[in-house]
């Protein structure tokens, strides 16, 4: 791995010559392989696949039943649903209508489902079931631009609320009288065309639509097959939520390279899945990847003994090797033999959990923990971190398999154009880069300079072989009255690497003599916990708040402020007697910290810590 982000050869004329729009790279993937595989998802307690053609069919006739119902070219159309097949075809329909897609998630409050609805524009909306209609209904006068809804699974109304079967057989019926109306809408179809309105998680304020073109997404394709880390002979497992754009270019990729995709977005769904479907990749927030190491470590743990020795002695086995590997390095005979042994006993099974199958997992949309990184890779799960914002359409950066740096987010995509600011800020320059926030020119123009640098509001910097590693937000960090720096961020995702049980961490200090914290324990981590410490049954902010938990989270502290700078470690911290939440307004749809809400929320018990 002496390659350095200079050295590594990417075909530029994929990117030069990407499809024109997301309509045309779909309609060149179905007539390349229209009989393979195009998707599978759940239908019951089975699964059903679909091939390229029979996708096509589908969304033919809802793009025609879209312009049935008068959507014009560039006009937007809302999709408020979990992550599910309809949710695609109906994604894929507003792109051949030459329309745009307002992406929304399903937790959504309907405050901001309206604001989002009404803000975009959008004249139809696709509505997953009767939860987000009754959002629609109860603000529908606000709503007045909105022609139609259209249900999955919903009841429909036959009037302002129908269903899809019904949009289709709409759709059917319009492709009869005007055969040609979809291929001339998709014909009309310009590179910078508006494609998809995507929110902002809105952490201190309302959500702000990002605005991507089609060449946004056709130039993240491309880029990403001009790496060559995937092919069509690989499987996606995609469960992440496709209103975020992360998801949403996860979603792009198979129409560029056309490999099959499964898509369930039951998030509880996911490792009994993997078994299943047997993936050769998936994409992920890091909260998967630090639940599922939190949970197999835990439940060794648990049984104690020469199992968790042995264990123990595998994962450290692991890592052996798996340094050795990045470093282009052989492993010993003596090594390589405790190594078989290894692997047949424990890491074998490891990855027999995830399916058999993975390559590799692409992590994003927050920061990885370090360790659980390295302990993924000890197992043979390599897990490659990646970085990007909305407003650079996801994909910017992205370790490779054969060129990883653990704690970096990797080189940038080809065509991506990077600059670190004299204040430490990431810039980011390229194809991916949005064409502004929707009806506010003077926040685009803060948020991209005269010269088309993206400011990221990130701190980062870049090695000596060009990785890039992101060390806080900009506007996180903070300072203590003895004028020393801290980055919450970096704390914080450190201390989901050595505490199994946690579920957030806050770090806060902004001005106050010394470093303080509020802990949130995981709900489902905390009833094992309990079970070996005979509280079994416990109501959770009971348990929480016993003298044995904070005894447990204490421990764990401890070891965090072992790896921490003087002035950055927790000297005093508060357990909250519940987790944080969507629903509760902690946390964005995207499951981002609000931080300043919860800093508000819990002011009485940050401020108990302080003398």
């Amino acid at each position: 791995m002496a390659l350095s982000a200079s050295d590594e050869l990417n075909d530029l004329s994929l990117i030069e010559h990407r499809a024109r729009s997301v309509a045309h790279l779909f309609v060149d993937r179905v007539a390349m392989t229209p009989a393979a595989e195009g998707f599978r998802f759940p239908r019951g307690a089975s699964w059903e696949s679909v091939t390229w053609a029979q996708t096509d069919d589908r969304v033919r006739q809802i793009a025609a039943g879209l312009v049935a119902l008068g959507i014009e070219p560039e006009q937007r159309v809302a999709l408020a649903s979990s992550t599910r097949y309809e949710w695609v075809i109906a994604d894929l329909a507003v792109m051949l209508a030459g329309a745009a897609t307002t992406a929304i998630y399903p937790s959504t409050s309907a405050a901001d489902l309206t604001y989002i609805v009404a803000d975009s524009q959008s004249r139809i909306v696709f509505a997953e079931n009767d939860v987000q209609i009754a959002k629609l209904h109860a603000n529908r006068p606000a709503l007045p631009e909105v022609v139609r809804v259209v249900t999955f699974d919903g009841t429909a109304d036959g009037d302002w609320v129908i269903s899809l079967a019904d949009l289709e057989q709409m759709g059917a019926a319009h492709l009869e009288q005007v055969p040609s109306v979809v291929d001339d809408r998709i014909r009309a179809i310009e590179p910078q065309h508006l494609a998809t309105l995507i929110y902002t998680s809105g952490t201190t304020g309302r959500p702000k639509g990002v605005r991507l073109s089609h060449d946004c997404w056709t130039y993240e394709a491309a880029a990403v097959d001009a790496i060559g880390i995937l092919t069509q002979d690989d499987l996606q497992y995609l469960w992440l939520p496709l209103a975020h754009v992360f998801g949403k270019v996860l979603l792009t990729l198979p129409l560029q390279l056309g490999f099959p995709t499964v898509v369930d977005g039951r998030v509880e769904k996911i490792v009994d899945n993997l078994a299943v479907v047997a993936p050769t990749f998936m994409g992920a927030a890091p909260r998967i990847f630090e639940k599922a190491y939190g949970r197999i470590n835990t439940t060794v743990s648990a049984e104690g003994g020469v199992k968790a020795k042995l264990f123990a002695w595998a994962i450290g086995v692991g890592r052996q090797v798996a340094l050795l590997r990045a470093s282009e390095r052989s492993a010993s005979v003596p090594l390589a033999a405790q190594f078989v042994i290894a692997d047949r006993l424990v890491l074998g099974k490891i990855r027999a959990r995830f399916g058999g199958r993975i390559r590799f997992f692409i992590s994003g949309s927050a920061a990885l923990n370090r360790d659980v990184a390295q302990w993924f890779d000890a197992a043979g799960l390599l897990i490659l971190e990646g970085y990007g914002l909305t407003e650079s359409s996801a994909a910017s950066f992205v370790n490779r398999p054969g060129a990883y740096a653990f704690g970096s987010v990797g080189w940038p995509v080809p065509g991506t154009q990077v600059q670190i600011a004299a204040d430490g800020e990431v810039l980011l320059k390229g194809p991916g880069i949005m064409a502004g926030y929707h009806n506010l020119p003077e926040a685009s123009a803060e948020s991209v300079d005269g010269d088309g640098w993206l400011h990221t509001g990130d701190i980062g910097n870049l090695d000596e072989r060009g990785f890039l590693r992101i060390t806080d937000r900009k506007k996180d960090l903070f300072k203590t009255s003895g004028g020393k720096y801290v980055a919450p961020s970096a704390i914080e995702s450190m201390f989901q690497g050595v505490c199994p049980y946690a579920s957030q961490l806050i770090v806060h200090g902004d001005g106050r003599s010394f470093v303080s914290a509020l802990v949130t324990l995981d709900a489902d981590a905390m009833a094992g916990w309990a079970a070996e410490n005979a509280m079994a049954g416990m109501p959770y902010a009971e348990l929480v708040s016993s003298p044995a938990a904070r005894e447990m989270v204490q421990g764990y502290i401890d070891e965090l402020n072992a790896k921490l700078n003087p002035w950055e470690t927790i000297k005093k911290f508060a357990i909250l007697p519940r987790d944080l939440s969507v629903e509760d307004g902690d946390l964005t749809p995207s499951m981002k910290l609000k931080r300043r809400v919860v800093a508000d929320k819990y002011r009485n018990e940050l401020d108990a810590l302080y003398p």
